[in-house]
């Protein structure tokens, strides 16, 4: 098979993965509705309530997301997953009932968010950890990226197909179709063979087991390095959702057939990214110092785009450099800590992306509602690029003094006399 999709040649990969495909779809279609329903339906163009949304769906990633990961290294990820699909089903259900029989309310909107969001932080590290038993460890590289493949083909179709929807159905029959996608996930679950897992071995119980994997990162500056990048980025630059939506609605005047458009067109960029990382062996540097770089200046110019299809194509690189930068992290994660403390490491980043968002998405919003969409953008776009340039100084002269200290060396050795 093509070393883009090697991963592939393992049966439970190919089961999980056509699960998650159907699944994802439906999350980028419900992603779009719910922005949808709370800016047209329940408010009249809040953008601060769209960001108080995504933020009590992100929040408890942060809150709880490093207890998620200690259940991920304790328990059978597998028994993990089904529990927390099946919830997100129920959840998705409620919230699709709702907005059909007319009963939906603000308050209902930022519930279901809530708890979506605590069922996810439980999910996500059980997830993303389940990648290297399903795979083992020479194919996590690759696994890692057609995971964010399939995201972002999902991330292509979803937008476009909940826009469609919404403008003839309106938003209660996505939130529907997204709750029978997890169904998906749960059957792809019970067909893996468990004979064919690669577990890693569990952690015990222990009173200090959250502390322990921070203690682990604290430890390893690489890993410091992407945690305080992934929340920068995560709270700046990582609000798409309510920025084209604020920039469709109040900027270009359009309606959601074009704002799910937006979130189609992006993904090309997502999806493009995702499968080039598909044909890397593994992380490298200067990939993730790239990507953030190239996200923090293409959002800028993003911001500047005087027309709503200029404003749509700058999306494409923003959309590369944002999952070039998030696959090199996640990957570099996976390969480098040890098997009993992935799901914590796993965790802590995830609780720090979606944390970031958490903490950004609102005060995008509010910036797109008090001083305009380009502003939100703008603001979000600078942060990110100081950021990275940051980085990249930081990194340079550590590699610089590692350099400055080896030719020490090596002309010590070369003054000592010869024996």
């Amino acid at each position: 098979m093509n070393a883009m999709f090697r991963a592939l040649e393992n049966r439970n990969y190919r089961i999980w993965a056509g699960g998650a495909l159907v699944s994802n779809i439906g999350t980028w279609m419900q992603r779009i509705a719910q922005d949808w329903l709370v800016l047209t339906v329940l408010t009249n163009h809040d953008g601060a309530a769209v960001g108080f949304t995504t933020a009590l769906q992100f929040l408890p990633m942060l809150l709880l997301g490093p207890y998620g990961g200690v259940l991920a290294d304790r328990y059978r990820k597998r028994v993990i997953l089904l529990w927390t699909q099946l919830a997100m089903l129920i959840t998705g259900l409620a919230i699709g009932l709702l907005v059909v029989t007319g009963t939906a309310q603000l308050w209902h909107a930022y519930l279901v968010a809530l708890c979506l969001g605590v069922a996810s932080a439980i999910d996500a590290p059980a997830r993303q950890a389940f990648v290297s038993e399903l795979v083992g460890q020479d194919n996590i590289p690759n696994a890692v990226a057609l995971n964010s493949a399939s995201f972002n083909t999902a991330r292509l179709t979803g937008p476009a197909i909940a826009g469609v929807l919404i403008a003839w159905v309106g938003t209660g029959p996505v939130f529907l179709l997204n709750a029978a996608s997890y169904a998906a996930v749960i059957i792809s679950l019970l067909l893996i063979s468990t004979a064919g897992l690669a577990p890693a071995a569990q952690a015990g119980r222990g009173k200090h087991q959250v502390a322990e994997g921070v203690n682990y990162v604290r430890r390893r500056p690489d890993l410091v390095m992407i945690m305080v990048l992934v929340g920068i980025l995560g709270a700046a630059g990582m609000n798409f959702p309510i920025t084209n939506a604020l920039m469709a609605t109040t900027e270009f005047g359009v309606g959601p057939g074009e704002f799910g458009l937006l979130g189609s067109i992006m993904a090309v960029g997502t999806l493009a990214g995702a499968l080039l990382a598909a044909r890397r062996a593994g992380p490298r540097l200067r990939f993730l110092l790239g990507g953030a770089l190239g996200l923090g200046a293409f959002t800028l110019l993003a911001s500047v785009s005087p027309s709503f299809w200029l404003y749509a194509v700058v999306l494409i690189p923003v959309g590369l450099a944002s999952i070039t930068f998030l696959n090199s992290c996640n990957t570099s994660i996976q390969l480098s800590v040890e098997p009993q403390f992935r799901g914590r490491v796993l965790a802590l980043y995830l609780a720090i992306l979606q944390g970031g968002t958490a903490v950004g998405a609102p005060l995008m919003g509010w910036i797109g509602s008090e001083f305009g969409a380009r502003w939100s953008v703008a603001v979000g776009g600078a942060v990110v690029l100081l950021s990275a340039v940051a980085a990249v100084v930081i990194v340079s002269r550590r590699n610089s003094l590692r350099f400055r200290d080896h030719l020490r060396i090596v002309f010590r050795r070369k003054s000592e006399p010869v024996a």
